[in-house]
Order: structure tokens, then C-alpha cells, then sequence
């Protein structure tokens, strides 16, 4: 996920969020939706931020939790931290044609 941009959030405060990263042509040819159910925390920092806010992905970490797991997601302007029951990734490709 290093170098995905994070684009948006979708649901935050629910039992189902998405969580959309948009890519990097220079690193990346598709973009990544992750799908959380069972969201039993929820928190981006800085407080207020959106998900379009924090900007470029620098480090992921998926732990064991007592509620399924733990995702933080770290990146320049911040952090989104979910915890869940589970966890759904979805890669889709893009258009990098025009890199050269």
C-alpha cells in the first residue's frame, strides 16, 4: 500500500466502511478499495481530518485484535486506525498509458 494516495472514506462511524487509495503510476497500475465489517473503532487523526486529508500512504499494519483486527494505515498528514471483525481488499485496474 506504500505510495497509494488515500482518496476517501465512506461510512466512518458505522458497522461497514470503505476505504478507497487511489494509485501512483510510477509504483502502482491499479487502485485498492478495502471493505471493513464488524467496524467496532474507528478513528483518523488528526480529529476532523477526513480521509482525503491525510494524503500518501508511508506504512500499513494489519495485528490480531480481540475483535478480529487492528489496521492502521499511517500516511504524511496522519493516521486511520480500524479495528473490525473483517477486512476485504480489492484491487482494480487504472490507466497509466500516459507515463512515460
Amino acid at each position: 500500500m506504500k505510495d497509494l494516495a488515500l482518496r476517501a472514506v465512506r461510512g466512518a462511524g458505522g458497522e461497514e466502511v470503505e476505504v478507497k487509495f487511489g494509485h501512483n503510476c510510477w509504483k502502482h497500475d491499479q487502485d485498492l478499495v478495502i471493505r471493513y465489517t464488524g467496524v467496532s473503532r474507528f478513528v483518523i487523526e488528526p480529529a476532523g481530518a477526513t480521509g482525503a486529508d491525510l494524503g500518501t500512504v508511508v506504512l500499513d499494519e494489519i495485528l490480531p485484535h480481540g475483535d478480529g483486527c487492528s489496521h492502521e494505515i499511517a500516511c504524511w498528514e496522519g493516521t486511520l486506525t480500524v479495528v473490525c471483525r473483517d477486512l476485504r481488499a480489492t484491487w482494480t485496474e487504472t490507466d497509466c498509458s500516459g507515463r512515460s
